[in-house]
């Protein structure tokens, strides 16, 4: 009997930003195969992502990383019913190595275009995990990283509401920022994570944004981070900067800013579990907070699946091509592509 009667088999793409990743993805939850090649050593001197070094970079190596994942997945371009590929939010230059490659393959081998939401391939994430059978509608999403921090209600396969959002930085973009202050290597979050163990969360307090009532369940983080940067211009020199501690008491508000608005969100729209997604969902600090805190299950993506993948996007293709989503060849690019 023919196995592509039973399964779907869908090759995944992700160029968004700085990482040129593949995967090949089985029925939505088993990956087969999932292959990133990361620029985050070869950003580290800018401090940041530089947008056309990314570029750049995902053109020499996309070719290669398509061709790893199909070998890891041990199966020919024949055996794939789908190609996915983000479409949006992203870097325009990165967005378009991926969806450009992802149609030349799609047209050589006569396969459907799948164009997938960023942001909603960090919520299927939890979808490629053991916990996958478990998950019941209403679910309550925290998607949080470098460039995205909403908190969505999701009632069934692609149905979301935005509930709230940063009105400023992302968190993740806070804790970049505040790790340049204190000196710390980028990425900022793992650095302050890390530097955050050996430091005293209650040395210095930080302001928690309290948002007026119409902006209930939004974020924001600039006055955070310019107090961070207020006190750090109180050291003349970098060695006297207690940096664990500022570093720990930085986190404790950035944590407390996130667990305080998603309980209240989970509370108040009966949810069935919160999970928490995209790169900062590896800080180890808001995963304990958000467990300790939280009446409902919390769930958080192995760290793998945290930073940018492919994985999340053939998954979240998966829901979309067993409802008979197709995209043509003309679909562009959103570098700024909402969900809701």
């Amino acid at each position: 009997m023919d196995v592509k009667e039973h399964s779907t088999r869908i090759l995944a793409i992700e160029t968004s930003c700085d990482e040129t990743a593949a995967a090949v993805i089985g029925d939505g939850v088993t990956i087969l195969s999932n292959v990133v090649a990361s620029q985050t050593d070869l950003h580290a001197r800018y401090g940041g992502v530089f947008p056309e070094v990314a570029s750049r970079q995902h053109v020499e190596v996309i070719h290669a990383v398509v061709d790893q994942a199909m070998r890891q997945a041990h199966l020919g371009f024949g055996d794939l019913d789908c190609v996915a590929v983000t479409r949006g939010p992203g870097l325009v230059g990165s967005l378009l190595v991926g969806m450009n490659f992802a149609k030349g393959l799609a047209v050589s081998r006569g396969l459907p275009l799948l164009g997938v939401n960023h942001i909603e391939g960090h919520i299927y994430s939890l979808w490629l995990t053991e916990v996958a059978p478990a998950i019941r509608f209403p679910v309550l999403t925290l998607v949080v990283s470098g460039g995205h921090t909403e908190l969505y209600l999701m009632s069934g396969h692609g149905q979301y509401q935005l509930l709230g959002a940063t009105l400023d930085d992302a968190a993740g973009e806070a804790f970049d920022k505040v790790g340049r202050l204190l000196g710390l290597p980028y990425p900022g979050g793992p650095a302050i994570d890390e530097a955050s163990e050996r430091g005293n969360p209650a040395a210095y307090r930080f302001p928690r944004a309290v948002m007026e009532q119409e902006h209930g369940y939004d974020f924001s983080f600039s006055g955070l981070k310019t107090a961070v940067m207020r006190q750090v211009s109180q050291y003349h020199s970098p060695t006297v900067m207690p940096v664990a501690d500022l570093a720990a008491s930085f986190q404790a508000a950035a944590v407390e800013a996130l667990v305080s608005k998603t309980a209240a969100a989970a509370a108040a729209t009966g949810a069935t579990a919160v999970h928490v997604a995209g790169g900062v969902s590896a800080n180890r600090a808001l995963r304990a907070a958000m467990t300790a805190r939280l009446d409902v299950p919390v769930r958080v993506p192995p760290l793998a699946l945290c930073t940018d993948n492919a994985a999340m996007i053939g998954a979240a293709a998966h829901f979309h091509f067993i409802r008979g989503r197709r995209d043509s060849l003309d679909l562009d690019v959103v570098p700024s592509l909402q969900l809701t």
